[in-house]
């Protein structure tokens, strides 16, 4: 059976879910060892997450970009992400889904979460035909991720190290095999219409069959 277009895949449990942010180490290092982000870290300003440990690859380059040596694994707690995914606002205009541009473009000012769906990414980062969701959080959404929603912080930079090298010696099946166990989140059909972004993705192309229990 064919992967559908847009579905949100990730790591979860009955209570949290599991995204990505690579960092320089000096905000990395610290959030790891302390569970919880420092000081340092920026509270007004736009943090995007990603459930798709290949897309956060593809991104840092397996943590090889300057100011991205160090790759987090943030569980955060489900309703949190799910709030964060009610309140969002598609990050581009879509015709047929938004009244017209201003009104996209004043939501979007609002929101204090957008949704992009981009393509998702294979071992070799090369783009796959379905859609990886990534959520930016600003103002009162990346305060709550940074103080209530976050349940723990991991460095999972070695994880990142060792997959590469599996990559880079055409072993993809060991690599796959160190892949965290993604899998398709249930959201509930409500939560994601507004986030559509095609007309051909409906509700059910984005959950899949999987309900929430």
């Amino acid at each position: 059976m064919a992967e559908p277009k847009y579905r949100v895949r990730a790591v979860h449990t009955d209570s949290t879910v599991t995204v990505y942010q690579a960092y320089a180490p000096e905000i990395g290092l610290p959030a790891a060892r302390e569970g919880r982000f420092p000081a340092a870290w920026k509270r007004d300003r736009m943090t995007w997450i990603k459930p798709s440990f290949l897309w956060m690859m593809y991104r840092c380059g397996w943590g090889a970009k300057e100011r991205q040596e160090t790759v987090l694994a943030v569980e955060i707690t489900r309703e949190g992400f799910e709030w964060a995914l009610e309140n969002a606002c598609l990050s581009h205009y879509e015709r047929g889904l938004h009244a017209d541009h201003a009104t996209w473009k004043r939501r979007l000012t609002q929101a204090p979460a957008r949704v992009q769906w981009d393509p998702e990414r294979d071992l070799r980062l090369q783009p796959l035909p379905h859609r990886s969701l990534q959520l930016g959080l600003t103002g009162e959404a990346a305060r709550l991720y940074a103080d209530e929603w976050t349940v723990s912080i991991t460095d999972v930079t070695p994880l990142t190290h060792a997959v590469h090298a599996h990559v880079r010696t055409g072993d993809l099946d060991a690599a796959r095999r160190l892949l965290p166990r993604e899998r398709p989140y249930p959201v509930n059909e409500e939560t994601l219409a507004h986030l559509l972004a095609t007309p051909e993705a409906t509700p059910a192309a984005i959950t899949g069959s999987d309900t929430r229990s």
